[in-house]
């Protein structure tokens, strides 16, 4: 484990991005060209990042299914599991989301000593014990959650997943545990088409704009603080909420991400609560708009650690 003594710690590995083939939609290239921006703006320094390792398959069984993490890190699942999955298998592929879920892990670690932590990948919540979804294998929200109960690190933590899509696979995950609250503020019309239960589901109309967006977020988000009193907050910072996101279908603007993600982390740093961010999804024709969105996760970290740390 890298990383340096001062400053934001993020969380970054070279093998966030692996091949794909030519035209797949999901943007592989955008875990490194976000790490790049943050460099080339001054947002960051190179002695903030710290990088992973892979976890020991005995963690992903923690969540997983052992016979699914042995499928899928073997490459033996079968062709339908594949597709419920989106990505083609490969062994840099199963590394590479080993390797995502081990940053998780070391950002909610880091976020506990620290009080904020940022990955520059994560997010994958369609993953459930069994299997695979949504370009999600893996739950590494779920998995750094169990982990760090396990490791007596963290006994109560909230889930605060404000990806475009419903967190169905952690909400399914953490249904009857109560030392874990899933909070998933979402677009009601969008992927999964069948929704789990998460402990606070707040459905948004398609083209949920700014103001109702940020208004609902305020409306829920301190009391949740006040009542689950979590030992730490996972963050899911999705940037495809956004009006250009080519799978959200809601309204925000880059202001209007910008202001939430300062909102969510200055509400818990302030109430004293430490924040694990992770980016979650983002879909966009323009790579550069694209990364720039994410990148407002981690400008907003910045400003709030150096706030309250």
């Amino acid at each position: 484990m890298g990383g340096g003594l001062s400053g934001l710690p993020v969380i970054y590995h070279p093998d966030y991005v692996t091949p794909l083939p030519q035209g797949h939609r999901f943007p592989m290239p955008k875990f490194q060209l976000l790490k790049d921006l943050l460099l080339r703006d001054g947002v960051i320094s190179e002695g903030q990042i710290y990088q992973p390792g892979c976890p020991p398959r005995e963690w992903l069984e923690l969540v997983h299914d052992a016979e699914y993490v042995r499928a899928y890190c073997d490459g033996g699942l079968d062709a339908k599991a594949q597709r419920r999955i989106g990505l083609p298998w490969s062994e840099a592929l199963v590394r590479r989301t080993c390797t995502a879920v081990g940053g998780t892990i070391l950002t909610a670690k880091l976020a506990l000593n620290h009080g904020l932590a940022c990955n520059t990948a994560g997010g994958t919540h369609h993953a459930f014990p069994g299997y695979g979804a949504g370009f999600c294998i893996f739950n590494d929200i779920a998995i750094a959650t169990r982990l760090l109960k396990a490791q007596n690190l963290a006994k109560t933590f909230l889930v605060v997943d404000l990806d475009v899509h419903q967190g169905d696979g952690t909400a399914w995950i953490f249904q009857d545990d109560p030392g874990v609250f899933t909070f998933s503020m979402h677009c009601a019309v969008n992927f999964p088409g069948r929704k789990q239960v998460s402990d606070l589901d707040v459905p948004l109309d398609e083209g949920t704009e700014d103001d109702e967006y940020l208004t609902k977020l305020a409306a829920h988000l301190p009391g949740l603080l006040a009542q689950v009193k979590p030992d730490l907050v996972m963050y899911d910072a999705g940037a495809d909420p956004h009006r250009d996101d080519r799978l959200g279908k809601l309204a925000m603007t880059d202001d209007g991400l910008y202001r939430r993600d300062r909102y969510v982390l200055e509400t818990c740093l302030q109430a004293g609560y430490p924040v694990a961010c992770v980016i979650g999804g983002g879909y966009g024709k323009d790579m550069r708009a694209l990364i720039y969105r994410h990148s407002y996760l981690h400008r907003a970290a910045v400003e709030a650690y150096r706030k309250y740390s």
